[in-house]
């Protein structure tokens, strides 16, 4: 990974070692920090950073999206021409349940998925499922047109962290066919452990997120699956393990000449982490 001096803040940082490059067929690889679907209708600083992204990445033939809120027994993926609206939160101002994301889905692209060298026979195509917000509440302030067919890959519920590094790296040849692999979830997310009025983030989540941003940013990619290995802010960051294994995917697809950006840099309401990861070319 190519590296330079980090400001902490919540902006985009970006990291290069040389000079950029022209940007060639090859997609970025994106975790985005979800948060709230409260995101989708909000003006903020993580919105706004999202919409200066998606202002400024290529345009992708197609988007997958391993999102946090689809959470199954094995793996799956849509193939569906018209992905369905899934309102997957309760609670909420009736005005986020009127959202429409419109996206066509991908069925070529979902098909190729199922085929990649390390899936094949692991990954099956299930319609039961559509567009959710860890996918629509990003990119309706992404790509606002929703011009860009997307489809979605489900996390496994039984499969490991390092199983989750592995079918990334699978789905990171995606990226040399024009597919932006966008992970969606949160390092930290302990909803159980919410400070309604926190503006920042306790401790321990604050330590968790700064020991998976210091072994991205030295390139210890597959070392950010053992996770576990950073002790009580892990078990309190990650007491489940759905928002974290979109970010093991998204690592398992970077490679070791790509540029990271970190982006949101940040906790809020104590247990959540906003932080987000930019591979690109």
């Amino acid at each position: 990974m190519r590296r330079a001096a980090y400001d902490g803040g919540n902006g985009a940082v970006q990291r290069s070692g040389r000079k950029e490059e022209p940007m060639g067929r090859r997609m970025p690889a994106l975790f985005v920090g979800h948060g709230s679907p409260m995101n989708a209708i909000e003006d903020n600083a993580f919105t706004a950073a999202w919409e200066s992204l998606g202002a400024r990445l290529p345009r992708p033939e197609a988007i997958l999206a391993v999102s946090a809120h689809w959470f199954t027994a094995g793996t799956r993926v849509t193939d569906d021409p018209n992905p369905r609206m899934v309102y997957d939160m309760y609670g909420f101002p009736e005005e986020l349940y009127r959202v429409v994301y419109p996206a066509p889905g991908a069925p070529a692209f979902a098909r190729r998925t199922a085929a990649l060298p390390g899936l094949e026979g692991l990954v099956r195509v299930d319609d039961s499922w559509g567009l959710d917000h860890g996918t629509w509440s990003v990119l309706r302030r992404m790509r606002p047109a929703a011009d860009v067919p997307v489809f979605q890959m489900s996390v496994d519920r039984n499969a490991s962290p390092e199983e989750h590094f592995r079918i990334g790296r699978a789905i990171g040849a995606l990226r040399d066919e024009g597919v932006l692999v966008l992970g969606s979830g949160n390092v930290v997310h302990d909803l159980g452990r919410i400070g309604w009025d926190m503006e920042g983030g306790y401790p321990w989540a604050d330590a968790f997120d700064a020991w998976v941003r210091d072994r991205i940013l030295a390139g210890d990619l597959d070392g950010v699956a053992r996770y576990r290995e950073a002790g009580s802010p892990a078990a309190l960051s990650v007491p489940t393990t759905d928002h974290f294994d979109p970010l093991l995917s998204v690592l398992g697809a970077a490679r070791p000449d790509d540029r990271v950006t970190v982006f949101n840099d940040a906790r809020t309401m104590g247990s959540l982490s906003m932080t987000g990861y930019l591979f690109e070319a």
